[in-house]
C-alpha cells in the first residue's frame, strides 16, 4: 500500500499578520497527525487532520475558492517516490482537503483540474498529416545554366507534385553529373541534337524552357511536337510572331503552354493582386517600379543575338507588375534608352525608362538597367494610400508595405503585410503539375507572355523613333 505525506504550504499574499494566530496555533497538532497517519500506512487522510485544516481557513479572511487555488498549489501527495497534485476544492461547500492515488487520474468534477500540456493522445490538434501522392508529374529541365542549376534544380526538393526525370544540354559532362546528383537516369540525359527522342520517354510530362531568350520558340515548338506540355521561361519569346507559333503548336498539340511568371504564385505578390481588385485604399492614381541590376561580361542577357537586354530581362517584370496590379492592358507606351561608352553594350542598351498609359488614365512609370545599383521594387499609389512592395522581384526576402491616409491632415499608418515565404520556383513547377495531372488550366497561359511582348516591341520602337507608340492587342 502506497503510504502518503500531505505537505501544506500556505502561499500568503497578505501580511504575517493577516494570516491570524489561529492557523499558528493548529499547526503542531497538524503535523503530529500528519506523521502518525503517514506511519499507519494510511491511504486517507484522518478526518481529524481535514477538521483542523478547514477550521483553520475558515478563520481567516479567505473565500472558499481563493482556498481552492492555494490548496492546487500547495496540496501534493507523495507516493512511492512520485509526487502527485492533490483535489483541490470541493465543488458542494467549504474547502476540504483530499488524497488521490498516483495512478488515479484527475477528478473530472473538480474545477480545479490542471489543463492537460499535452493531447491524450500525445498528437497536436492541429498536426497535417501529409497525403499520399500517388503520381508526380515528370519534368524535362532544357538548359543547364546558373537559374537551372542553383533555382529550379533545388526547388524540385520542396515540391510536392513534380520531379525532374530528364535533363537536355549542350554540355554531356554536365549533364552526366547532374543527373547523378538528382537521380535521373543515363539514358534520360539529351543533348540538342536529339531532343526530339523526348517523346519516346513516357516519364516526360513537361518540359522547363531555360534557354537563351531566342531559343525559347525553337524548343518550345518541338516539345510540342513531341507530345510534352510546356513550361517557358520569360520573355516567352523575342517577337510577337514567334509568340503567335508557340501558342498555335501548343493548340494543335492540346498541350499546356504556362509562362514561368513565378511571382503570379508568390503569396505577397498575388495578396498585391486582391488588395487592388478589391480595391483596398481606393482607385488606383499611378504605378512605378524599378528593376535593375549590374549585369557582368560575359553573359547571354548582354546579347543581342540571343534576344538579351534590359526589357526583356528584368523590365518584363515591371510591365507584368503593371498589368496585374491595374487589371488593364496599356493603350501607348513613350520610352528612353541610354548607352554609355562601355563595350557591354555595344549590342544592347543599358539603361530604358518607359511609361505605359492604361485606359483608366493610370501611368506606370518604368525603368530597368544592366548598370547600375541593385533595385527591385514597385509602388502602387491609391487614392486612400498605397501599396508598396521592396522588394518586389527577388527570389526570396520579398517585403510587403501599405500606408492607410487615416485624415485629411495627411495622417496615415503604415503596416507590413506578412505572408508564409514560398519557393517561387516549385510553386509554379507544382502548379503546371497540378494542371496536367488533373486537366485544369494554368494560371500564366501563352497569351499572358504575348501580351508583355507587345509591350515590350512597342518599347523598343518608342525609344527608336522618340514617338508614342500604340500598342495594338
Amino acid at each position: 500500500m502506497c503510504r502518503f505525506l500531505i505537505i501544506f504550504t500556505i502561499f500568503a499574499r497578505r501580511s504575517f499578520s493577516a494570516i491570524g494566530p489561529r492557523l499558528l496555533l493548529t499547526m503542531p497538532r497538524l503535523l503530529s497527525l500528519t506523521i502518525w497517519n503517514v506511519r499507519l500506512g494510511s491511504g486517507v487522510a484522518p478526518p481529524e487532520i481535514i477538521s483542523i485544516m478547514g477550521e483553520a481557513v475558515m478563520s481567516l479572511d479567505i473565500t472558499r475558492r481563493g482556498f481552492g487555488h492555494m490548496a492546487a498549489m500547495a496540496g501534493m501527495t507523495v507516493c512511492a517516490g512520485q509526487i502527485v497534485p492533490a483535489a483541490a476544492e470541493n465543488a458542494n461547500g467549504p474547502a476540504s482537503l483530499t488524497m488521490a492515488a498516483a495512478d488515479s487520474p484527475p477528478s473530472a468534477a473538480s474545477s480545479s483540474a490542471p489543463v492537460p500540456l499535452a493531447p491524450p493522445d500525445k498528437q497536436p490538434p492541429n498536426l497535417k498529416i501529409p497525403e499520399l501522392v500517388t503520381r508526380k508529374a515528370g519534368f524535362a529541365i532544357v538548359g543547364l545554366g546558373e537559374l537551372a542549376l542553383q533555382q529550379v534544380m533545388p526547388a524540385f526538393g520542396e515540391c510536392k507534385l513534380a520531379k525532374p526525370v530528364a535533363l537536355v544540354s549542350g554540355h554531356p559532362d554536365k549533364a552526366r553529373k547532374v543527373a547523378a546528383v538528382y537521380g535521373i537516369k543515363d539514358s534520360a540525359v539529351y543533348d540538342y541534337q536529339n531532343f526530339d527522342r523526348i517523346a519516346e520517354n513516357d516519364e516526360i510530362d513537361a518540359v522547363y524552357i531555360i534557354l537563351p531568350n531566342s531559343m525559347h520558340a525553337e524548343y518550345t515548338i518541338r516539345a510540342f511536337k513531341a507530345g510534352k506540355h510546356v513550361l517557358c521561361e520569360k520573355p516567352m519569346a523575342v517577337t510577337v510572331e514567334e509568340c503567335e507559333r508557340m501558342l498555335a503548336a501548343g493548340r494543335e498539340a492540346n498541350k499546356q503552354l504556362m509562362i514561368a511568371y513565378r511571382l503570379h504564385y508568390e503569396p505577397l505578390n498575388r495578396k498585391v493582386m486582391e488588395m487592388c481588385q478589391a480595391k483596398a485604399f481606393g482607385a488606383i492614381k499611378s504605378f512605378s517600379s524599378s528593376n535593375c541590376q549590374n549585369t557582368k561580361a560575359p553573359n547571354i542577357r548582354l546579347s543581342g543575338e540571343l534576344g538579351g537586354g534590359p526589357v526583356g530581362d528584368t523590365g518584363v517584370y515591371s510591365i507584368n507588375a503593371a498589368r496585374y496590379v491595374t487589371g488593364e492592358e496599356p493603350v501607348e507606351v513613350t520610352a528612353f534608352a541610354y548607352s554609355s561608352d562601355d563595350p557591354r553594350f555595344r549590342e544592347v542598351p543599358e539603361t530604358v525608362a518607359f511609361t505605359l498609359r492604361f485606359p483608366s488614365g493610370v501611368l506606370a512609370h518604368c525603368d530597368c538597367s544592366f548598370n547600375a545599383s541593385v533595385s527591385r521594387r514597385y509602388r502602387v499609389n491609391c487614392e486612400k494610400g498605397l501599396i508598396e512592395m521592396d522588394p518586389a522581384f527577388s527570389y526570396e526576402g520579398l517585403r510587403l508595405y501599405t500606408k492607410k491616409d487615416t485624415n485629411e491632415d495627411g495622417g496615415s499608418e503604415r503596416t507590413e503585410v506578412m505572408e508564409k515565404a514560398v519557393n517561387h520556383f516549385a510553386a509554379e513547377m507544382d502548379h503546371l503539375a497540378d494542371c496536367i495531372l488533373n486537366g485544369k488550366p494554368n494560371r500564366t497561359r501563352g497569351e499572358e507572355g504575348l501580351a508583355d511582348m507587345r509591350i515590350v516591341v512597342a518599347i523598343a520602337e518608342a525609344a527608336r523613333s522618340g514617338r508614342t507608340v500604340k500598342i495594338i492587342a
